[in-house]
């Protein structure tokens, strides 16, 4: 009895030597339903052989989604292409898992360049893969966000991220936000227009 307690003990010790409980240094939770994610880095998952960040929900039902991100001054990119790539490793993903990146004007909140793979949706059970967001940083901008999310249920793994500045050839993969003319009072109610 006592020889199967001790050794329960050792096991659990043993896990725990290997996995991180911690979220990684310089990155934080966000998203609609944040809580209802567990958000780490695991030892020895990566790409690469090394660490890698995960998300995984950690509820059977979920309408919201948790994100891992950082923020960062757009200073540096201003006027340029940018293009963030990374490795994405999914399991049992039944929303959508994805990188995304949003880039902000200073002195606001107007977002002036967005991507979060909607249109290209990482879905189910897949091995490590390079996945790609390229946007244009105004400018205006003044601030730079990102990461990597699971909408509804699932795991994800991510790992060796990477931004650099790439020329006008290399295609946007986001959309540009268009500035919306001011309207002076209601228009087309009847959407005959």
């Amino acid at each position: 009895m006592e020889t199967t307690t001790i050794k329960r003990f050792l096991l659990i010790g043993l896990a725990l030597t290997f996995l991180s409980f911690e979220l990684p240094s310089g990155w934080f939770k966000s998203g609609s339903d944040p809580n209802s994610y567990d958000m780490r880095v695991e030892k020895g998952a990566g790409y690469d052989g090394k660490n890698a960040a995960t998300i995984q929900s950690i509820i059977p039902n979920i309408s919201g989604f948790g994100t891992l991100m950082q923020t960062f001054a757009a200073d540096k990119y201003l006027g340029k292409r940018i293009r963030l790539s990374g490795y994405v490793k999914t399991k049992d993903v039944a929303g959508k898992a994805c990188f995304w990146l949003r880039v902000e004007k200073a002195n606001s909140q107007q977002i002036l360049s967005f991507d979060n793979m909607n249109n290209r949706p990482i879905i189910g059970t897949n091995d490590w893969k390079k996945y790609e967001i390229v946007v244009d940083v105004p400018a205006t901008a003044s601030k730079i966000s990102y990461g990597a999310l699971v909408r509804g249920t699932g795991k994800i793994w991510f790992d060796n991220l990477s931004f650099e500045i790439v020329d006008s050839s290399v295609e946007t993969t986001g959309k540009k936000i268009e500035k919306l003319e001011k309207i002076i009072e209601p228009t087309n109610l009847n959407f005959d227009e």
